[in-house]
């Protein structure tokens, strides 16, 4: 069972329509889940206080080798915190999410996804394909990024480390590439 982690944000109707997986914020069944799909939509300080309950948990998880998909807030919130405010996100990785400059303001709309290395989750789908995007911060790049996205500076579109991934954009409001991304993820093993 894939678990799509409840935090009242995000488009997760349709995350679970194409991945049938499970909308919950409940330990029990995030603790029993094969996979762990994390949407975020909204701000970081907000996210890191609704999932103190169950952030152990995630990071126990994480931890455990379990495919972790994070879209957007869900790839922000791996790290240890954002210059969009107070919060502490789930550190796996060390760094801060930095906030646009000289830029308007969310980057909303599509561009284009260079994909820099192999991508499980990008198989099929050919490099500079556009996606759907809609935030104000970013991920800087780093030695995970496989994919980058240029919107006033290079950015980290998409992470990878062993079991764990994450995308800027919006897979679910991306058409058929967002769709295979999400067939993707939840076809690993």
């Amino acid at each position: 069972m894939i678990a799509i982690i409840d935090i009242n944000t995000g488009n997760l109707s349709n995350i679970n329509r194409i991945v049938r997986g499970k909308v919950t914020s409940d330990p029990y069944e995030i603790e029993k889940s094969e996979k762990i799909i994390f949407p975020g939509v909204g701000s970081f300080q907000y996210v890191s206080q609704i999932i103190e309950p169950i952030k152990d948990l995630l990071v126990e998880r994480i931890k455990s080798g379990i495919p972790y998909l994070g879209i957007c807030l869900g790839l922000e919130i791996l790290f240890e915190n954002s210059e969009e405010g107070p919060g502490n996100g789930l550190g796996v990785f060390n760094g801060t999410v930095k906030k646009f400059n000289g830029v308007k303001t969310p980057h909303m709309g599509w561009n284009t996804v260079n994909v820099k290395s192999p991508s499980k989750i990008m198989e099929g789908i050919g490099n500079d394909s556009f996606f759907y995007f809609m935030h104000s911060y970013y991920v800087p790049e780093n030695q995970y990024t496989v994919m980058e996205t240029e919107y006033g500076n290079k950015f980290a579109s998409g992470i990878e480390m062993g079991n764990i991934y994450g995308v800027q954009f919006h897979p679910e409001k991306s058409g058929n590439d967002g769709i295979r991304v999400l067939k993707n993820f939840g076809g690993l093993k």
